[in-house]
């Protein structure tokens, strides 16, 4: 039976790389029924995009986004920095999906303001090819760490993540984290926004900011590469998803009745848009 979410949140899915976990976002899509779905940014990840490589999971979690769009779910595609090919078809629209920049919505009477919040990245704005190359050694770094926690299951010992731990341990890495939490509450908290919800930064997060002009909820739905996380509001609650917590509960195989379409007309599709 699934689930009824008011709002579902999910960014950094970076589908057509090999850090992505597009199986387990498939079964958790198949475990909701959202009444609108806010794709975040970096959903396809056009800056690593290869022909060779966009497996059938891949495929399907475009095609269950498609589905939720074609009937009752209100979609919206919000470009982040690895899909910035996407930004040329701001405000596209296509049944209940809609390609924007950013969203402004009201929930409960409260003002929220949702954008990927790649524009406060200095490196992604003036020097883009050093960013590129970074995500390519973000990517490396996940397939590595994979191969790693493949062994480490196999003596029964728990998973490890290289990128938390750099995260963690390493002060600017930190101290970025800290500055794009405040930067984007602040800015939140001058336009009179209750809610401000943003990807990009891999970071899951719910906190109150306040600062001496007025507070405002800062919230970020984390990523599908490391922390398989998702933000929901229901019942006048947020709440933040993990797959892991979870997956017991959800079912391997789900039949979907989703309008088919083969694989080679949506590579098509992903590839026409890069």
């Amino acid at each position: 039976m699934k689930r009824n979410v008011e709002l579902v949140v999910i960014s950094d899915v970076h589908l057509g790389t090999y850090g992505c976990k597009a199986k387990e976002l498939l079964r958790y899509l198949n475990s909701i029924q959202p009444k609108t779905l806010v794709l975040n940014g970096d959903i396809i990840d056009i800056w690593q995009f290869k022909k060779s490589y966009f497996p059938k999971p891949h495929l399907k979690v475009i095609r269950k986004i498609l589905s939720f769009a074609t009937k009752s779910t209100d979609v919206y595609y919000i470009t982040g920095n690895h899909d910035e090919m996407f930004r040329k078809f701001t405000d596209f629209e296509l049944g209940k999906l809609k390609v924007c920049n950013k969203i402004c919505l009201t929930i409960d009477e409260k003002k929220t303001w949702i954008f990927h919040g790649d524009v406060f990245d200095a490196s992604v704005q003036h020097s883009k090819w050093i960013a590129k190359l970074g995500g390519k050694g973000y990517d490396l770094l996940i397939v590595i760490n994979n191969i790693v926690n493949w062994f480490l299951e196999k003596m029964g010992k728990e998973k490890y993540s290289f990128s938390k731990k750099i995260k963690n341990n390493v002060k600017k890495a930190v101290k970025y984290i800290g500055d794009f939490e405040l930067t984007a509450s602040e800015l939140a908290i001058d336009n009179n926004y209750d809610y401000v919800i943003c990807g990009h930064i891999h970071q899951p997060q719910i906190r109150e900011v306040i600062n001496k002009k007025g507070a405002c909820t800062y919230l970020n739905s984390g990523d599908w590469i490391e922390n398989l996380s998702a933000l929901e509001y229901h019942d006048k609650q947020w709440k933040i998803f993990y797959y892991d917590e979870h997956k017991h509960l959800l079912k391997d195989d789900e039949a979907e009745e989703i309008q088919e379409m083969d694989s080679s007309t949506l590579l098509k599709m992903v590839t026409n848009f890069s």
